[in-house]
Parts: C-alpha cells; structure tokens; sequence
C-alpha cells in the first residue's frame, strides 16, 4: 500500500477520496444533528472541534511547511483575532454584535477557534483563487469576495444557533464591507507570499462547508 492509499479492513481506498468520503458523512451528520432539537444543544458545543478537524484536514493534506506558510498561518490567525476584538469592543469594522458561550474560551469576548476560522476561509479560498487567476491582486479581491459569500451563507445560521448575536438583530452591510476588507488584507499577504498553492481536499472541504450553512439556513 503506497502513501496515496489507506487500507479500511479489506479494503484499500485512495487517501484524498477516503477523506472526501468522511468530509461529506460529516457535514451530513453535522446538519442532522443541529436540525434535530434533541441534539441541537449538543451539536453546537461540538462546532469548535468540527472547525478544528477542518483546520486538521487541511493541514494533513498541505505540503509546503516553509517560514512563507507559517507566516501566513499566524498572519490569518492574528488579523482575524484582531479584527473580531476591535469588532466586538468597539463596534467597528463589522457592526455591534457579540459572541454565544457555544464556541468555546474567549480572548477580549472572542472565541480563539474564530481566529482559526479566519485561518480556514482564507487558505482554502486564496487558494481556489490562485489556482484560476495568474494576477495577485486579482486572486486576492476574488477570494475576499467567495469569503463574503461564504459568510452571508454562514451568519443566518451562526444567528439561530447562538454562536454571535447582532443588536438589534439586524446583520448591517457594513459587516460584510468590513469582512471583505480584512480578507483582502488577509489574502494580500496570502497571494504574494512565495507558497506551494497546492492542496487535494482544500476547495472539497470549502464546498461542503458552503453546502453546510447553504442547507442550515432553510432547515433551521
């Protein structure tokens, strides 16, 4: 059995399928779980470790560990923490909104699996981005654009299952002005550092997380 393959019992299977098999059966249970009031409660104190086994996967299946990646690992980590402090003491960049108790331990009122979060969009959206558009600037606005999309999708659902509120509960458009500005700086960074922009289940994982919340919003 070569490093491409995993054996399942009696059965080999090709790596990168194996994990889309188990990506899908996942977010598919994931959906289930939050849809069902008798283990919504339940489901939702499970969201960190879900963001955390993405984050996994996606570091699995990546290749190129040189001081360029780490420094856009920190750097997507750090601005989105960042960012989502300034949002939640003072009201800008986003909006007045604030986090749930459901996504784990805060720093200054922000859950640190949002910085990772921030880690997730960013990587596998630069990278579909590059993997179509030669210009950096351009790859980088494309990208900040499929995480606003990716996040009109994601904050409905965020809203019903009490991982952030808004007050008033009214999303403002400044959020998704100020989300788009904070990814393209993000993506900047991601864009023109020297990177191995290859990864077998990054844009797998993107879609079905967009499927995920796409699906949430009509289900919750």
């Amino acid at each position: 059995m070569n490093s491409s393959s995993l054996r399942i019992g009696s059965f080999t299977i090709e790596k990168t399928l194996a994990f889309q098999i188990w990506i899908s059966i996942f977010h598919v249970v994931g959906i289930v779980g939050l849809y069902l009031e008798v283990s919504r409660p339940l489901f939702q104190l499970l969201t960190p470790f879900h963001l955390l086994m993405c984050a996994g996967i996606l570091l699995y299946f990546h290749t190129d560990w040189s001081r360029s990646f780490w420094m856009f690992l920190l750097a997507s980590f750090g601005i989105g923490m960042i960012a989502e402090i300034v949002g939640v003491q003072t009201g800008l960049l986003f909006g007045d909104y604030s986090y749930g108790p459901v996504l784990g331990l805060k720093l200054a009122g922000v859950p640190l699996i949002i910085g990772i979060n921030w880690f997730i969009l960013a990587y596998a959206s630069g990278q579909l981005a590059a993997n179509w558009i030669k210009s950096p600037l351009i790859a980088a606005a494309a990208a900040s654009l499929l995480m606003v999309v990716l996040d009109f999708v994601i904050e409905p659902v965020a809203i019903t299952l009490d991982f952030w509120n808004w007050q008033g509960g009214e999303i403002p458009l400044g959020n998704y002005i100020g989300w788009f500005l904070v990814a393209f700086l993000i993506q900047l960074i991601y864009q023109n550092l020297p990177l191995v922009r290859e990864n077998q289940i990054s844009t797998y994982l993107l879609l079905n997380l967009f499927l995920f919340f796409a699906i949430l919003i009509f289900l919750l």
